[in-house]
């Protein structure tokens, strides 16, 4: 057991129906139908084949896409394809979550065998306005169709899904309440190096946030800069464009558009708070960039507003920013520096994840933004820790006992 909560040590699985929860929700290209990137998928194998080598009859679950991001909301076919070609050998499928097919196929299953079924967000009751709207507790989530079906099924479960451990549903918060429970091996990893940073990271420790997902931040950065576990916070992205707001900065009317279309101008007063006790912390680009017809064009602070979009930091920031990063000796990084899809706001990100990842300092990074950056620039290697999780990442950070890490517990504590 660590942290309260048992681990794969604390079971025999032999010849035991496992449930496991993943996430292994990836970008997905629609034109080419394909996975854009199996970063999660990889991280996932570890414990699946861990489980299948003690001989667990393993039921694999997952989401990919949502209901309010309905652009990726497909099948789990696909992974099932990519988990057979890492695990070498074949992943069963069946397009069904947890009607007759799904049970009759995992009573058959056999010791070694693995079955993924299909997105659990085809059920209402795993969509994230079922989450938000109802509140129900994960006792009352016990009583859902997915656990009342599959949970009498099964012998043990398994979360693997940190990514995932912000979410309050049925699939990673109820089945703990019925069954014998434990996290899995990158569940088990990405908890203790988060921890590490909340606990004891070497100073200077920095935080670099950015991207477009900035909401979690906000709880987040209050925490770390009040503890001092952050001794400074890099900002780009639109959480920059925020504080710039928040410091009656103005940015140019394509740029405040965004914020307000995303209704992220609700967090302008929250940075304003953060701002009057923390200043000196929350350090700001002193330059931008934008594409205008495909060319980079960069513009001082003092030249806003712009009648272009800002899509990335300019390059004296870029400057700034590594002299910060060289004197730092942990690294937290989540969310690009830009619209680093586009080769003319990408200089930022490629820049400044480079950087990093040459330094010798320890660094985490985490977020699917992030996770595709890396990838596109091959700098795996330079990072210490690549982090699955985005969402829960930050609201670990924040101090908030995560939704997933609460039932595990509960698990551990009801088996003793």
């Amino acid at each position: 057991m660590k942290y309260g909560i048992n681990t794969l040590d604390d079971f025999k699985f032999s010849g035991k129906t496992v449930i496991c929860r993943l996430d292994l929700n990836s970008p997905y290209d629609k034109d080419k139908a394909v996975l854009k990137d199996t970063t999660r998928i990889e991280a996932a194998v570890p414990t699946i084949k861990e489980l299948c080598s003690a001989g667990a009859k393993l039921v694999l679950l997952s989401h990919q896409g949502g209901d309010l991001e309905y652009g990726n909301y497909i099948s789990t076919r696909l992974h099932s394809d990519v988990i057979s070609k890492m695990l070498g050998g074949l992943v069963i499928f069946l397009d069904d979550v947890c009607g007759p097919a799904a049970r009759n196929a995992i009573k058959e299953l056999k010791p070694g065998q693995i079955l993924l079924l299909d997105n659990v967000r085809y059920m209402a009751e795993e969509m994230t306005l079922f989450e938000t709207k109802l509140k129900l507790t994960p006792q009352e989530q016990t009583k859902t169709q997915v656990v009342q079906k599959l949970a009498p099924l099964a012998d043990i479960y398994v979360c693997d899904a940190f990514a995932a451990a912000h979410r309050d549903q049925p699939t990673l918060v109820a089945f703990e309440y019925l069954l014998p429970s434990a996290m899995g091996r990158l569940f088990e990893k990405e908890y203790e190096v988060l921890s590490k940073i909340m606990v004891s990271p070497d100073k200077p420790c920095i935080f670099c946030l950015g991207g477009a997902k900035i909401e979690d931040a906000f709880d987040m950065m209050p925490k770390v800069l009040k503890e001092d576990i952050a001794g400074k916070i890099l900002t780009s992205g639109l959480l920059a464009h925020v504080f710039m707001l928040a410091k009656g900065i103005d940015l140019g009317a394509p740029s405040i558009e965004i914020i307000y279309t995303k209704k992220l101008d609700v967090y302008i007063d929250k940075a304003k708070e953060i701002l009057a006790s923390y200043d000196d912390k929350i350090i700001l680009p002193s330059d931008f960039a934008y594409n205008d017809c495909g060319s980079r064009v960069e513009l001082d602070v003092k030249n806003l507003p712009s009648q272009f979009m800002i899509s990335d930091i300019g390059t004296k920031t870029i400057s700034s920013y590594k002299n910060e990063i060289a004197r730092s000796k942990t690294i937290f990084v989540n969310g690009p520096c830009g619209i680093f899809e586009k080769t003319e706001t990408e200089l930022g990100t490629k820049e400044i994840f480079s950087f990093i990842a040459d330094s010798q300092s320890y660094s985490v990074i985490g977020g699917g933004d992030s996770i595709a950056a890396v990838n596109k620039y091959k700098l795996t290697d330079g990072f210490s820790y690549i982090c699955t999780g985005g969402g829960a990442m930050v609201r670990f950070l924040s101090g908030e006992e995560l939704p997933v890490v609460k039932a595990l517990k509960y698990s551990a504590g009801k088996i003793k």
